[in-house]
């Protein structure tokens, strides 16, 4: 027998034992006792146990899927404390979806080899939309991570002999999976949502400035979530930046400050409702940046969005009127600008300045000493001359005035405020 030795019905070794573990092909490579001639390589045999291994550990994923459910649910109640809030319906269908989750975790690792499809979360379709617009993408990775960890705590029990690495594995690969596809969609509804909540908040905004406050007002601003009281509108012109990016800071600034806040650009014009703010500079903190430049107007805080109408016709009213004061601060108050609005047109300032300056002074000698002292240049001793008054008696009604109108005729801004509103109130009698 030659030293190779030769195949004669069974297969001896060059040294003369039988061969019961090696055989040799007629090409002289080893293959194992399980493996004959054309049955395939060592690669194959390996492959051939995968499957089985997989093929077994599937069948008794499949037996503990209703335990393996069970469990998750008693995790959740333990860990979960949004869990615990819900109602006992919602429960219900979160215990659904963990089971719905389970069982595509069981037919994804049924499928043998690394064409495995690419797992899917439409499982999460097993809820009620009702329940799928309250549970966060936060929550549903809370979800997720219980389910896994109720199965890699079971792994031993779970795998068959062999398996466990391969489930270990394969669950890591299928949880990775998941997240990403539970990112995507949640990325998606952000973007309609916010693209829609972008739609409505220039409708909100488009309202207010036509003041066109009615039912469709309240709905859209429920729809937001709008619950801030009060409310301030600033009116200013935009920035040279894209619109949409403009918003979005306003926004954001909003959220840090804890402010709600709805913007709109309109031409070069823009627009700011800003909810929750304690008290007018308090709104104005990061928001007056934002504006481009120019005047920054701020319009009267009113009670809620519904009335924020009247806030925001005063403030584009200012927004027109403020070229007539070209000092005027940044920002400053549509009520500061009421005389350089009256003479621009604004009726709702000509009727506040007929209201609070000649109203109050009409019949009352009052009313007098201010056209006489206006008329005089502010001079207290003419003014005392051609009244027949002694100065004291002007000083005295001076400051009458300044209680019952809030202007004083001594400085020089309330003083051309109060002659604008001399002057409509004797026109609006005539």
């Amino acid at each position: 027998m030659s030293e190779r030795g030769a195949w004669n019905g069974g297969q001896v070794r060059t040294d003369g034992q039988s061969d019961d573990v090696v055989r040799v092909a007629g090409d002289g490579v080893p293959m194992s006792d399980g493996v004959r001639e054309g049955a395939g390589t060592w690669e194959d045999a390996g492959t051939r146990e995968d499957d089985r291994i997989r093929e077994d550990t599937a069948r008794r994923l499949d037996r503990a899927m209703g335990s393996l459910g069970t469990a998750a649910m008693a995790r959740m109640e333990e860990r979960l404390a949004w869990y615990r809030a819900l109602s006992a319906e919602d429960r219900s269908w979160v215990g659904l979806v963990a089971q719905a989750g389970i069982a595509a975790f069981v037919e994804w690792f049924g499928h043998a080899g690394e064409g495995r499809p690419t797992p899917s979360i439409e499982f999460f379709g097993t809820a009620p939309r009702e329940l799928k617009r309250s549970v966060s993408l936060q929550q549903t990775v809370d979800l997720v991570r219980i389910v896994v960890e109720v199965v890699e705590a079971q792994v031993e029990e779970l795998a068959a002999p062999g398996g466990a690495e391969l489930l270990r594995h394969a669950m890591l690969r299928y949880t990775r999976d998941v997240a990403f596809a539970a990112a995507q969609v949640y990325a998606r509804e952000a973007e309609a949502r916010g693209s829609w909540d972008a739609r409505l908040e220039a409708l909100i905004v488009d309202a207010l400035v036509r003041g066109q406050v009615d039912d469709g007002l309240h709905s859209w601003a429920a729809a937001l979530g709008w619950t801030s009281a009060p409310v301030v509108v600033f009116a200013g012109c935009a920035p040279d930046e894209d619109p949409q990016s403009v918003i979005d800071g306003l926004r954001d600034k909003g959220r840090r400050l804890g402010h709600e806040l709805l913007a709109g650009v309109q031409g070069d014009r823009l627009i700011v409702i800003v909810g929750g703010a304690d008290g007018v500079k308090d709104a104005a903190r990061g928001v007056v940046a934002r504006f481009g430049p120019g005047p920054v107007v701020i319009g009267p805080e009113v009670p809620d969005l519904h009335a924020a109408a009247s806030s925001a016709r005063a403030a584009i009213a200012g927004l027109r009127a403020a070229a007539g004061w070209p000092d005027a601060p940044r920002p400053v108050l549509a009520e500061d600008l009421l005389a350089e609005r009256a003479l621009d047109g604004d009726e709702d300032a000509r009727a506040q300045l007929v209201e609070n300056v000649y109203k109050p002074l009409a019949g009352t000698p009052l009313l007098d000493t201010l056209a006489t002292y206006l008329e005089q240049g502010t001079s207290l001793e003419a003014t005392a001359r051609l009244l027949f008054v002694h100065p004291n008696t002007v000083r005295y009604r001076l400051r009458k005035i300044t209680e019952l109108t809030g202007y004083q005729p001594t400085e020089g801004r309330s003083a051309f405020t109060l002659q604008v509103g001399l002057i409509l109130g004797r026109l609006s009698v005539t």
